[in-house]
């Protein structure tokens, strides 16, 4: 899955950025509202971590911004709003509720509870709720970043895991190395690169049988009985 953290603090987005890569996630990092929008026009992203006291803007607008269809975002019916910020008065978490985020979180906070907080929204988004995708005999499980296979563990690189995690969302449906790039690799990835070849191609053999389809010149497909 791909975020887009907004954020000013410079270490304080820094450190988002690796907690979250560590995650697993690909995060590209906007320093004002500016790049925000411009990245939300290019890039689709599954969720926005966005604080509110930005260098050129306010969060909220920014935040209704986005819901109202003021500002071009690319994939923006499943973009999720999670905001970040020192304001933790009452009136101002209702306002970022009201205004169109998904969920608000006050700072400071521990890395561990930001990152339940975006697998709870990543949940929400693509599997009604629930933290284990099954496949067949694939399963995973999201929270604890387990895979598995009849059972038996798979030992899968984090880019393993965000290709079969978003392939198992949409099972059965032609999946483009562009869409995988888009949403598992951040923006700093060579669009002319062979990663997504090489990446599918291991994980396709950790997984073992046919389940993953080269569609040729469309891209890749998981099989719904894998």
């Amino acid at each position: 899955m791909r975020l887009l953290v907004v954020e000013d603090e410079e270490d304080l987005a820094e450190a988002l950025r690796l907690g979250l890569v560590r995650a697993g996630y690909a995060v590209d990092v906007a320093m004002d509202a500016a790049q925000a929008y411009e990245r939300l026009g290019v890039n689709g992203y599954d969720l926005m971590l966005l604080d509110i006291n930005l260098p050129d803007a306010n969060g909220f607008d920014v935040c209704r911004a986005i819901r109202h269809g003021e500002v071009p975002v690319e994939g923006g019916a499943e973009l999720r709003v999670l905001m970040l910020t020192a304001r933790g008065a009452l009136h101002d978490r209702v306002r970022g509720l009201d205004e169109g985020a998904d969920d608000y979180l006050v700072k400071p906070f521990a890395l561990a509870e930001l990152l339940a907080r975006v697998r709870a929204l990543l949940r929400r988004d693509t599997n009604g709720g629930t933290a284990v995708l099954r496949v067949g005999p694939l399963q995973l499980d999201v929270s604890r970043h387990e895979a598995s296979r009849d059972g038996a563990p798979l030992h899968l690189t984090p880019k393993e895991f965000g290709v079969l995690e978003y392939l198992m969302t949409r099972p059965g449906h032609v999946v483009s190395a562009e869409e995988l790039l888009e949403h598992v690799w951040d923006e700093n990835a060579d669009p002319f690169t062979q990663t997504v070849r090489v990446t599918v191609g291991t994980l396709r053999r950790k997984l073992g049988g046919e389940a993953i389809e080269t569609v040729v010149g469309r891209g890749y497909r998981l099989r719904e009985t894998a």
